[in-house]
């Protein structure tokens, strides 16, 4: 027989965590077939010597909701070895919908995922209303890589509740039996679950909080009982953590329904991440399924002159100039007289972060900066005010050089805590964020993260073992998410394959592009060492270029796991 593609030489890290093995790997209509020693040829042939072939990485948290519509890759995850993105995640989206509630969803997308409301009144089309019209818009357009949905709390509350929902106002026992109505509509055409946010960082454009904010415990059990199918995710404050949990959980214990939740280290709280964990144990313990999503590294901002927060922004005359392109901001912030203006106003002014927690952004980034490196102490050693090294700094590379400043996952100045929450048995990798936050932050590089960092490179503390580092964004995000079709390398799986160069693996500091709809600005950032990405049997990257393929399609609903035919480890 000949196979539609054999990937032969590799080592095997097959997503389960398993221990790694030489085999080669065969596919046909989409599906693995073989792994093992394949003797048989391939239309397609990938020779993986001296690389490590290993799934596609499945990818829970994102925010393609409107570029889905309207793009066909979804970079940058798709450049990053994600073969699957889920979106819909923290209650924001785009349907359901009335038309004249359009408006208030963009500036909700646009306020708490950062998502420039010109693009999105540009690119979106709303040829929906109902979210099964949503999927059917999705469904019509092929993706580079596949893509779910999650059925939204914030769109589904105006829907049903129009401006009470807006205003937060609480639910009538109709109302709750309307919005579970509704999203059970959604899970039967093909939502993979239900999101909500109950976070105060969440808010439009406007500066209003999201209309879930305070969403009381029956309205969320009511809609989480009513689904029938499909998962839950939800991000919280915890600021009242006991009170909290019974309301978050109490979905999972309304309705048997996996549940995630969103858990980073917060320098308000710094060790109350532990107590949440706890928490998700021992909801598992009594029979409930309950997952943290976590971060791979800090969640940090990033700044310069093209991004949303200038580190100049302290000054009166940076700020002016800021509305200039950038060759004339440029021009002009290298003249002596401006820069002497500029550092006497940032001196005057309250500065927004603390120098000390200020970083230099290289190439490659080091995403765990020692305090020794930060913006304060190389101030300290140049004898130069820490205002005057940021304001050179951020005028190189002809304008593109970034500063980072680590908010979450970095109270205690390095990663220990994002590892014990990578490690935790109730714990998968999530908080990407792909598609949002497009100015401030660039976090759709986790995976890549993941196998550098903390695989091959990290200097301050231990690193993570291969195998599990695979499983945690492969086989168990996919699992999470009821898509058991997919994250492992074994007959009978989605073919949805990695070939990866590990040595030669490298992350490049994030680049601003203006390509969103209406010239919109995103974050973008590239990785070397992506040898080959495929599809469903299908090479969609090479070496970081697309092929031109397009076999990624949505995902309708939750995926069994396939029963196999053929071989593993045998001859074929």
């Amino acid at each position: 027989m000949t196979h539609d593609l054999v990937i032969v030489g590799g080592t095997v890290v097959d997503g389960t965590g398993g221990a790694a093995y030489r085999a080669d790997v065969a596919v046909d209509d989409g599906v693995i077939t073989a792994v093992g020693t394949v003797s048989a040829p391939g239309r397609q042939r990938i020779d993986a010597s001296g690389a490590t072939v290993m799934p596609g990485f499945v990818d829970i948290h994102t925010h393609y909701d409107g570029q889905a519509t309207w793009a066909d890759l979804l970079v940058p995850s798709s450049w990053h070895g994600v073969t699957t993105v889920v979106m819909g995640n923290c209650g924001v989206g785009f349907a359901p919908v009335r038309p004249h509630d359009r408006q208030r969803l963009i500036e909700l997308m646009e306020g708490v995922e950062d998502i420039p409301g010109a693009a999105l009144h540009e690119g979106l089309q709303w040829n929906w209303e109902s979210f099964p019209d949503y999927l059917d818009a999705l469904d019509g357009r092929p993706h580079d890589i596949d893509i779910a949905a999650q059925v939204p709390h914030s769109a589904l509350r105006l829907y049903v509740m129009g401006e009470r929902g807006a205003t937060r106002d609480a639910a009538t026992a109709e109302e709750i039996v309307e919005m579970g109505r509704l999203a059970r509509a959604a899970i039967e055409a093909g939502a993979l679950g239900f999101t909500t946010s109950r976070t105060k960082n969440h808010r439009t454009s406007r500066g209003e909080y999201t209309p879930t904010l305070t969403a009381a415990a029956d309205e969320l059990a009511g809609i989480a009982d009513a689904l029938g199918g499909g998962v839950l995710e939800v991000v919280s404050d915890f600021a009242h953590a006991d009170e909290e949990l019974a309301t978050v959980i109490g979905m999972a214990d309304a309705s048997g329904r996996s549940l995630s939740i969103s858990i980073t280290q917060v320098d308000a709280r710094p060790d109350g991440w532990r107590y949440l964990l706890d928490a998700i144990t021992a909801a598992n313990q009594r029979g409930l399924t309950v997952t943290a999503q976590v971060a791979a590294r800090p969640v940090g901002l990033l700044l310069g002159l093209q991004t949303s927060v200038n580190p100049l922004g302290g000054s009166a005359t940076a700020r002016a100039l800021g509305v200039l392109p950038i060759d004339a901001q440029l021009a002009e912030l290298r003249r002596d007289d401006v820069r002497r203006t500029v550092l006497a106003e940032m001196a005057e002014a309250r500065q927004l972060f603390g120098y000390d927690r200020m970083f230099v952004l290289a190439d490659p980034p080091d995403y765990e900066p020692p305090p020794e490196d930060s913006v304060a102490a190389l101030a300290a050693r140049s004898g130069r005010t820490e205002a005057e090294l940021v304001y050179d700094h951020v005028l190189g590379d002809d304008g593109r050089a970034m500063l980072y400043v680590p908010f979450l996952n970095y109270s205690d100045g390095s990663l220990d805590a994002a590892r014990e929450m990578l490690e935790h048995p109730h714990s998968v990798l999530g908080l990407g964020d792909g598609g949002a936050h497009v100015g401030t932050i660039c976090d759709a590089s986790f995976p890549t993260t993941m196998l550098t960092h903390w695989v091959r490179d990290r200097t301050r503390g231990p690193l993570l073992d291969l195998a599990s580092v695979v499983a945690n964004q492969t086989s168990r995000t996919a699992a999470a998410v009821g898509l058991l079709d997919r994250g492992v390398i074994a007959p009978g799986m989605r073919a949805d394959i990695n070939v990866v160069d590990l040595e030669n693996l490298r992350l490049h500091r994030p680049s601003v592009a203006y390509d969103l709809p209406a010239g919109g600005r995103r974050f973008l950032q590239r990785a070397d060492g992506y040898l080959h990405t495929i599809v469903a049997g299908v090479p969609t990257y090479a070496n970081g270029v697309h092929t031109g393929a397009l076999p990624g399609r949505l995902v309708r609903g939750a995926r069994p796991a396939p029963t196999s035919t053929s071989s593993q480890n045998g001859a074929s």
